[in-house]
């Protein structure tokens, strides 16, 4: 397992894909950091961890921990959460940026699956945006049983319908730019 620097708004956030259960895990402090605009997300998530464990969310227990390099170049353990705790996670941090956020993750996700899957042709291309398709619908369910709030707005629903045209249209264009890719 080798962790890789992923940006979001051109913050770093470390990742890890774990070729055995073939999913990525993300420092969940780079991604409170960058939420939370902070200069500090330790501080922040050791406080929401604190507020989780204490309402009785079992998602802090499902959480692992991974060496990851730090800033300093060391690895150093760091708490990461797959795709769908993470998720839970943003829906517990108060932030503009969520929403948007949700979208990069669902986006970096599958564009992930695609690059560690490498699939051929068009039934295995559909086949991995199914697979991220449906961590990411998995997750927006539970959340939405857990908050008793859609997450799905008018708003999010126009960037996501952005999303995955634009998706779309770059498979056309890479199909007709290599059209040997698409057999």
């Amino acid at each position: 397992m080798a962790d890789k620097i992923q940006l979001y708004e051109n913050q770093p956030i470390r990742t890890a894909w774990v070729e055995d259960e073939e999913e990525w895990y993300f420092s969940i402090v780079d991604v409170v950091q960058v939420l939370t605009e902070s200069n500090d997300g330790r501080k922040y998530w050791n406080k929401l961890k604190q507020r989780l464990k204490e309402e009785g969310s079992q998602l802090v227990t499902n959480c692992h921990q991974f060496k990851m390099t730090a800033r300093d170049g060391k690895k150093r353990m760091t708490d990461v959460a797959n795709t769908e705790q993470l998720l839970r996670i943003v829906q517990s941090i108060p932030s503009k940026k969520a929403e948007p956020f949700k979208m990069w993750l669902a986006e970096a996700t599958t564009t992930e699956l695609t690059k560690a899957k490498n699939p051929n042709g068009l039934n295995e291309n559909r086949e991995v945006a199914r697979e991220g398709g449906t961590i990411a619908g998995n997750a927006r369910k539970e959340i939405e049983e857990r908050t008793g709030q859609p997450v799905i707005t008018s708003k999010s629903a126009k960037q996501l319908q952005n999303l995955v045209t634009g998706m779309i249209e770059g498979v056309v264009v890479d199909s007709e730019d290599n059209p040997e890719r698409g057999k």
